[in-house]
């Protein structure tokens, strides 16, 4: 089983709230999840995003492949750098 970090997008139509999910690779974009890491909502001023940082860095670990989008909201909070580091042992 193939785990990516994806968004799922939530919310009416022009007011999109995405939700950031570990989710088996076969399965659709908005279907069927394995766990909630955070969520991402680009409406606000500025874009405002929390994440599970433990349930993300265990994931990764895990062999989880985030997608790009994902993987620049990591970026963003820091969570990449820290899985790089844990990764070389600083």
């Amino acid at each position: 089983m193939a785990v990516k970090l994806r968004i799922q997008r939530l919310g009416s139509k022009k007011r999109p709230f995405y939700r950031i999910v570990a989710a088996d690779s076969r399965f659709p974009r908005d279907g069927r999840f394995i766990e909630i890491l955070g969520t991402y909502n680009p409406v606000t001023q500025p874009a405002e995003i929390k994440i599970n940082e433990e349930s993300a860095l265990k994931w990764l670990s895990n062999g989880a492949q985030p997608t790009d989008t994902v993987r620049s909201l990591l970026s963003k909070q820091g969570i990449m750098e820290k899985f790089h580091n844990q990764r070389q042992g600083k």
